[in-house]
Order: C-alpha cells, then sequence, then structure tokens
C-alpha cells in the first residue's frame, strides 16, 4: 500500500479548535490506505461524520479503517444505505458504519438506537449526519470526500483530536 502518515496533508487552520488536513487520492487503494491512517489516530470512543457525493468514496475509506481495526475485511464492508447501521466487531474496537440517507425525522433517527451504540470501544462513522444538528455539534472529526475524476478524490480530514501545528503541502497518495 502506499505509504502515507496523518502528519501530511496541509495545515488549513480554523476558527475554531479544529485543524484541516487535505489529501489526495489517486485510486480507490490510496482511499483504503488513507483510511488505515486515519484509524490510527482514532481512539475511541468517536463520533465521525463522513460527508460526500453519493458514490464519492465514503465506504472504500471505512473499508481501510475497518479492516485496520481487524473490524472485517475490505470484501466485507459495504454501504449500510438500506440496513442503515452494519456494525464490525474487531477484538478491540466496534466500528458501526451508519447511514443516514433515508432517515428524515428525528423519531425516525431514534428508532435506530445511535445512543445504544456508543461505549467506550465504539467508533461511530456516520454518512449524511449532517442531516441532524445534533451530529453536527456532537462529531470529534469530519471527513469530507470530493470526487475529482472516477479515480481522484480530496480527503479533508477536519477535527479536534487532529493538533494545530502546521503540516507539509499537500499529499498526493
Amino acid at each position: 500500500m502506499p505509504e502515507l502518515g496523518l502528519n501530511d496533508g496541509r495545515y488549513t487552520g480554523f476558527a475554531t479548535s479544529m485543524a484541516t488536513r487535505e489529501f489526495t487520492t489517486n485510486s480507490a487503494e490510496e482511499t483504503i490506505a488513507l483510511g488505515y491512517k486515519i484509524a490510527s489516530g482514532l481512539t475511541p470512543p468517536k463520533l465521525v461524520l463522513l460527508r460526500g457525493e453519493l458514490g464519492a468514496g465514503k465506504t472504500t475509506l471505512v473499508k481501510g479503517i475497518a479492516e485496520a481495526f481487524h473490524a472485517a475485511s475490505q470484501d466485507d464492508v459495504t454501504s449500510p444505505t438500506f440496513t442503515l447501521v452494519h456494525e464490525y466487531r474487531g477484538p478491540d474496537v466496534n466500528i458501526y458504519h451508519i447511514d443516514l440517507y433515508r432517515v428524515d425525522t428525528q423519531r425516525q433517527l431514534e428508532t435506530l438506537g445511535l445512543d445504544d451504540l456508543i461505549a467506550g470501544n465504539s467508533i461511530l462513522l456516520i454518512v449524511w449526519g449532517e442531516k441532524f444538528q445534533r451530529f453536527e455539534r456532537e462529531r470529534d472529526i469530519e471527513i469530507a470526500i470530493e470526487s475529482l475524476g472516477e479515480n481522484q478524490r480530496i480527503i479533508r480530514i477536519k477535527g479536534k483530536s487532529l493538533g494545530e501545528r502546521p503540516l507539509k503541502e499537500t499529499q498526493d497518495c
């Protein structure tokens, strides 16, 4: 896999205590590799919002995160668009891949029981979480994926735990 590091990327700062790092990936394999590196910086419990249009590569990134925690193989990670929640249990960390695309009301959200998933060993990866203000407030990290073509992606990672120090220029994977 390509060598990536969370110390690579471009620091764009933020008015709040959030820092943003930006990466470019040029293939699904590089996006998965970035997922591995992101996982190395995730200590449960965490709530992570994943943003991006349909087909942007959110599930591809989750493949790397889940595999890094030995919670699922890449082949076992699929989009939870219709099931809404996929659970991947690792030896130390449980990953919950949650898709709120088809959830429109607070009542529908409450029936999912997401509060019950929050535990000391859990990481919630929520797709389309920006639909609900609660997740905007409670998120620890936000990952936005922008497709620049068939394979190229710009991935911006914003979070309190990323630190405030200057970083290298944008990393091409």
